[in-house]
């Protein structure tokens, strides 16, 4: 072998254990070449010439995809401690934001993702230049433990397990309708004229965290005609004036068209947690993006908190 980064080894090099925790991560061969930016024959041909040199069998190869063995879930713990010293070697050689390099993959819930992240990312790009960030929408099949993501924005933290959990705000919600809806209707005076309405809101059955499960809060009689997995669904036919929807304040502050109803009854409040897995979280690239995550949510609190 080269001298390039044996780690005492005569067969395999740093590259070799990136492929192999890139694999690790994502179970499936076309999902770890696309984080490397490689291709589908290239990473099996890596993953194969590093069991060969080695000797062992670290993943089981099924319809499904790759599956850690035994030896393999011990490897990947060294391989972990590899990939941070040399994270934490990149960052000591380097200054500014040459230290940030990469890829970060943030898990969110759809409503913070799309409504408040996606405005914010360019001003990040801007002062990382050398790092992507990928944004994944659908939390409840993203895991921290598999390090199918990196960082993770949650309405209900993990109860255990090997995480840095941070609250990073409060946000509240009210019972909405569009103008033009509430003006054809009679007035509503209180929660029991919520009954009179239609609802919309979550699929009871397909909830991923119990935080957006608030119908029930508000009045346990309220059974929505509507339901859909997607905030955005809700929000756009609560617009098409099809009934009342419980929304985030500040995803309903962005439309004029949308009225508060029972302002002074009704108020809801969740929080969303930064979560990461304590390996991942003393990653420099990591850490930028937790930063910069905390401070901007912060700088916006008067949104999340609404009025």
């Amino acid at each position: 072998m080269t001298g390039n980064s044996s780690f005492g080894h005569p067969g395999f090099t740093w590259d070799d254990l990136q492929y192999f925790l890139a694999v690790a991560r994502t179970g499936q061969l076309s999902v770890a070449a696309r984080h490397l930016r490689t291709s589908h024959a290239t990473v099996s041909r890596r993953i194969d010439r590093l069991e060969f040199t080695l000797k062992v069998k670290l993943f089981e190869r099924n319809p499904r995809g790759y599956v850690l063995t035994g030896v393999g879930q011990r490897f990947i713990d060294a391989a972990e401690r590899m990939e941070a010293e040399a994270d934490r070697l990149q960052m000591d050689i380097a200054s500014g934001s040459a230290a940030h390099q990469g890829v970060v993959r943030l898990s969110a819930p759809e409503g913070i993702a799309n409504y408040f992240l996606a405005h914010q990312i360019g001003d990040f790009t801007a002062q990382h230049p050398n790092l992507a960030l990928e944004l994944v929408t659908i939390q409840q099949i993203m895991s921290l433990s598999r390090k199918e993501a990196d960082i993770a924005i949650s309405l209900d933290p993990p109860k255990g397990g090997p995480y840095e959990i941070e609250k990073i705000t409060d946000y509240r919600l009210s019972i909405y309708g569009a103008k033009s809806y509430l003006a054809e209707r009679p007035e509503i005076r209180r929660r029991e004229d919520l009954l009179l309405h239609p609802f919309i809101g979550y699929i009871q059955d397909m909830i991923f965290a119990p935080g957006l499960d608030y119908l029930g809060d508000v009045h346990p009689g309220i059974k929505p005609r509507f339901q859909s997995s997607s905030i955005s669904a809700q929000m756009t036919a609560t617009l098409q004036r099809q009934g009342l929807c419980i929304l985030p304040h500040f995803i309903a502050c962005r439309q004029p068209e949308l009225q508060i109803v029972l302002p002074d009854d009704v108020q809801l409040t969740r929080h969303y947690y930064l979560v990461r897995h304590r390996d991942m979280s003393r990653v420099p690239r990591v850490r930028a993006v937790a930063d910069y995550l905390t401070t901007v949510v912060q700088e916006n609190r008067s949104a999340f908190l609404g009025g």
